[in-house]
């Protein structure tokens, strides 16, 4: 690759223990503009980067478990991108607690990948001793321990997404008032004054993304003035947000149950940020607390995250 009309191609290796988040990350990265590619064998990104830079930045997952992993070879891949004109790499370390590492494991009931034939202990102190070299070495290192996977997301923009250039990433969460307000949010909006799907049994088994829930939802009367007031204000906010510096906004809306209301509120902000040209990713809360089993139809047009 060269740095002909002195383009520069960003590469951002993500790498860490088995059950520190990578995936949350790269997917993170993704949402932010990256190029993003998990699980990339190292013998590949040689050859991945070989032609002309992408007009975006490139976000790569490296794991342990690939058969072409070692912490040599991995060093070795940075040192040749430092070197390689045109090109700027940096390295995001996950890292976690060994017990929490092993919580993870337990709770999945997942075999480490690295000991499948013993107790996940020993494959978390395995791999601790693999990647010590790698941890040494990386630009960033985020300890994963005490956050949740929309903390991890949020900590990953905000240390990662501010040099690609892409700008703002706008987050859009709907939650339960009965189970507490989210963390790192920087407004939020009741939509609990709106007419309830829950008390229709038609609509009580779907949710926010359905299209016959929405349609109930937006049929209130006073739905569309309370859309387009708080449209108007994150209009307003997000440039100076924006201009000010900030490399992330979170926008929520709550109502009770965290299913219906909120749920319609938050697809439709993001669709209508998306569509102004944000960087948007959205997040249902209550739907990811979803009891395993429960039944649950298939919306028309789901949609987990949305990017212009």
């Amino acid at each position: 690759m060269s740095g002909e009309s002195g383009a520069v191609q960003r590469i951002v290796l993500v790498t860490g223990p088995s059950g520190a988040g990578r995936s949350t990350a790269i997917a993170a990265l993704e949402d932010a503009g990256f190029e993003a590619i998990d699980n990339i064998p190292i013998g590949l990104v040689p050859r991945l980067i070989a032609g002309p830079p992408l007009d975006r930045p490139l976000a790569l997952g490296l794991d342990a478990r690939n058969r072409d992993f070692a912490p040599d070879a991995l060093l070795d891949l940075m040192d040749t991108l430092a070197g390689r004109q045109g090109i700027s790499a940096e390295l995001i370390y996950l890292d976690c607690r060994p017990d929490v590492l092993l919580r993870r494991f337990s709770e999945t009931r997942r075999r480490h990948p690295l000991a499948p034939a013993e107790a996940p202990e020993a494959g978390i102190e395995r791999e601790a001793d693999l990647m010590g070299p790698v941890r040494a070495r990386a630009e960033i290192l985020i300890d994963t321990s005490d956050l949740t996977p929309h903390d991890l997301r949020a900590e990953v923009v905000r240390l990662a997404a501010p040099q690609s250039g892409l700008g703002l990433a706008v987050t859009v969460q709907s939650f339960s008032y009965k189970r507490g307000l989210p963390r790192g949010l920087d407004m939020i909006f009741d939509g609990r004054f709106l007419d309830n799907p829950y008390w229709h049994p038609d609509l009580r088994a779907l949710d926010g993304r359905d299209a016959e829930v929405q349609a109930h939802v937006a049929a209130d009367p006073r739905f569309a003035p309370f859309f387009d007031r708080v449209l108007d204000l994150t209009r307003l906010l997000l440039p100076a947000c924006r201009q000010e510096g900030k490399t992330h906004f979170g926008l929520g809306f709550g109502c009770t149950g965290g299913r219906h209301r909120s749920v319609t509120l938050a697809e439709r902000m993001a669709a209508a940020l998306a569509a102004d040209g944000w960087q948007v990713s959205v997040r249902h809360r209550e739907l990811e607390r979803a009891v395993p089993g429960e039944p649950r139809p298939e919306p028309a047009a789901a949609s987990a995250e949305r990017t212009a």
